[in-house]
């Protein structure tokens, strides 16, 4: 019997029998839908873990000098204590790294703490102040939409003037025009100098709620104690150049910190990889988590069909013994239920790829978790699902193969 009649007398079968075949290919299709959404949502973080997440954390070719990593899993008590105890980065530490890398690097100050913002009666809550140098906007990508930026001379002066997030722009002033107005940050008054462009948000943490002041502005005793910053950010024109500039901001603050050479640092210098890495202690733990229900999901389909398959023998030994008697072989039969196990899968996998791909899409649709379709994820659920009738269907195919003719005649 030719492969494709045996496939399309499967295909008969399973449409005669709807019910059992039903119950047939559910395991498959749960399994190969969990397959391709899981799939998905992971290659999905992964790309977006490595592009947009770090790059808008940190930057392209961007290192910060931080007193503790800004990102960190798993960590004892005893470390968060430490990294606690460690010095903080002042505006001295700062100056002399600038000062010591030798390469064109764009450096600039940064300190974060969540304030109020006031416009008259109004007010703008859990807002991120950024108390920043002039440079931060360039290392930050972030684009001017009207206004400007503040200068070097602003910043040196401390200059009240602020830089508005496009959320913190239209919760204050709506749709009036926000530039020379001032706003209200810790009891003092900023002018209103320039509003930043929409920068949407990242896994569903809105990137607009923001204000960016002068570094050595009033704000400063709001974010931090006086000559103490969070962070040096340092952009190099390209991945070598900043491993270099990494190396001398080292030597820099080891020789500050009077740090011997058995001497740990007590600071951080730290780029994407840091965010990176912890993504991918996060991934590993899926990839093993993820197959795993995959693969129960296709034992159990695997299990019921072969049961389901053993049923049909029972049920059709006289169809089998007259199929022999008429001349039909071993291997004719063989091929038969096999194909029919196989198609079974087959369209169990088949249901399983469009409700993946509508699963990836939802996913797209109402949750902050980015799902990107892979082609492989759809073969390798095809391939999958096939294999699995194929591998259930060989004993109960094997066992109407073997049947006697005439016993099988026989049979009630």
């Amino acid at each position: 019997m030719p492969v494709l009649e045996a496939f399309r007398l499967a295909l008969l079968t399973i449409r005669a029998q709807k019910l059992k075949s039903g119950f047939s290919l559910i395991g498959v299709f749960i399994g190969v839908a969990s397959l391709i959404g899981a799939w998905s949502i992971v290659n999905g973080v992964n790309r977006y873990m490595t592009v947009k997440f770090a790059q808008t954390l940190y930057g392209v070719n961007t290192f910060q000098l931080r007193r503790r990593p800004m990102f960190a899993a798993n960590v004892p008590d005893s470390v968060w204590r430490a990294w606690r105890r460690r010095p903080r980065i002042k505006f001295g530490d700062a100056e002399a790294v600038t000062a010591a890398i030798s390469g064109p690097v764009v450096t600039a100050w940064a300190s974060d703490e969540n304030v109020s913002v006031f416009y008259g009666n109004k007010e703008a809550r859990d807002i991120q102040l950024t108390a920043a140098s002039e440079r931060y906007f360039d290392i930050k990508n972030l684009r001017i939409a009207a206004g400007r930026a503040f200068t070097a001379q602003e910043n040196r002066s401390g200059v009240p003037v602020a830089v508005l997030g496009e959320a913190v722009a239209k919760r204050l002033f709506s749709d009036r025009n926000p530039l020379n107005h001032s706003v209200r940050i810790g009891g003092i008054g900023y002018r209103v100098i320039g509003v930043v462009e929409h920068q949407g948000s990242l896994l569903d943490f809105p990137l607009d709620r923001f204000v960016v002041v002068p570094a050595q502005s009033p704000a400063q005793s709001l974010v931090n104690p006086p000559g103490v910053l969070d962070a040096l950010l340092v952009k190099a024109p390209s991945e070598e150049a900043m491993r270099d500039a990494i190396q001398e901001a080292e030597g820099v603050m080891r020789g500050r910190r009077h740090l011997r050479p058995t001497q740990d640092n007590n600071f951080v210098l730290e780029t994407s990889e840091g965010v990176q890495r912890f993504w991918a202690g996060i991934n590993r733990i899926l990839m093993v988590v993820l197959p795993g229900v995959v693969i129960v999901s296709l034992v159990i389909g695997g299990v019921v069909i072969m049961n389901i398959m053993l049923m049909s023998v029972t049920e059709r030994t006289r169809e089998i013994g007259l199929r022999k008697s008429l001349g039909a072989r071993r291997r004719d039969v063989l091929r038969q239920f096999l194909a029919e196990s196989a198609a079974i899968a087959s369209v169990g996998a088949g249901f399983g790829i469009l409700a993946g791909v509508g699963l990836t899409v939802l996913i797209n649709a109402v949750s902050p978790l980015p799902a990107k379709l892979s082609p492989a994820s759809v073969v390798l659920g095809v391939l999958m699902g096939t294999g699995v009738g194929v591998v259930a269907g060989v004993y109960p195919a094997s066992r109407a193969a073997r049947l006697d003719p005439i016993a099988a005649l026989r049979q009630e």
